[in-house]
């Protein structure tokens, strides 16, 4: 069994066999981008499809606390016309198992996209399911929307359970919450030429704000890159990662170590 305070610890398997030695509800906030509809080899490291999943979404489940969440990007592969389909059926079995769709979020991304066929329109976007075991213990909501009526004072109104309307006046912040669409530009970004799907470290960083608090554990079971643990060091929180390719392996802690060596100088 894993000691619950040996964290901050990158394992080399598969991720199935890993989080089998896990205790449970020992993890916080799981953020994680898994293969698409084996739409890259990944070096041919990787063996995908529904009924690997369904053994991956338990074993979340089973590791997950009461109140953590899962943060679940996918996208769906088009083939003879029409799109698979499979990120709504993960989305359905994960609440089958037990958690409930507490969000679901897109990643917007300003670029070309995936040309597709000629009849529909180019696909520029990828889905966030926010998955929760029970209510989100950790709700940090970011807001950085600009609001246009920033210092105007706002009258709403509301009716009492006893019918007296109470009448409020509230001037309107600076900022306010963000939509559930996340508009990210494609960056260049440390990885990105040994990954063929590097996961923007704005996306990981902002859901590690959102669903979790400092000294929390979270957990990338399709490590990748190391994006994900990257951006939990960065925010101060605990971090496991586990990657099935050892070139990819490699990466991750040296993306890692060189994230952690730039906060001890500071």
């Amino acid at each position: 069994m894993l000691n619950i305070m040996e964290t901050n610890k990158l394992y080399l398997g598969n991720c199935i066999d890993v989080m089998a030695t896990f205790p449970n509800e020992c993890i916080d906030l799981t953020v994680t981008s898994p293969p698409y509809d084996n739409m890259r080899t990944y070096n041919n490291t990787c063996e995908w499809n529904f009924d690997v999943f369904k053994k991956v979404a338990k074993e979340l489940f089973r590791i997950t606390k009461w109140g953590g969440v899962i943060v679940w990007v996918v996208s769906d592969s088009t083939n003879d016309g029409t799109e698979s389909g499979t990120s709504f059926k993960q989305a359905l079995y994960f609440m089958e198992i037990g958690f409930n769709l507490h969000d679901t979020m897109i990643w917007a991304k300003d670029g070309g996209g995936a040309i597709g066929s000629n009849l529909c329109y180019t696909q520029n976007f990828e889905y966030m399911f926010v998955l929760s075991k029970g209510k989100p213990q950790h709700v940090n909501i970011i807001k950085d929307k600009k609001n246009l009526s920033f210092g105007n004072t706002k009258t709403t109104g509301r009716r009492k359970v006893t019918g007296e309307m109470k009448i409020e006046h509230r001037v309107c912040s600076e900022y306010s919450r963000r939509n559930n669409w996340w508009l990210v530009m494609p960056q260049k970004q440390e990885g990105s030429d040994w990954h063929p799907a590097v996961f923007p470290e704005s996306i990981a960083l902002d859901h590690i704000r959102t669903w979790s608090n400092e000294g929390d554990i979270v957990l990338d079971p399709f490590l990748g890159s190391g994006t994900t643990a990257k951006m939990a060091v960065k925010a101060k929180r605990r971090y496991i990662g586990i990657e099935k390719c050892e070139e990819y392996f490699k990466l991750a802690k040296k993306r890692i170590w060189n994230e952690e060596r730039q906060l001890t100088l500071f």
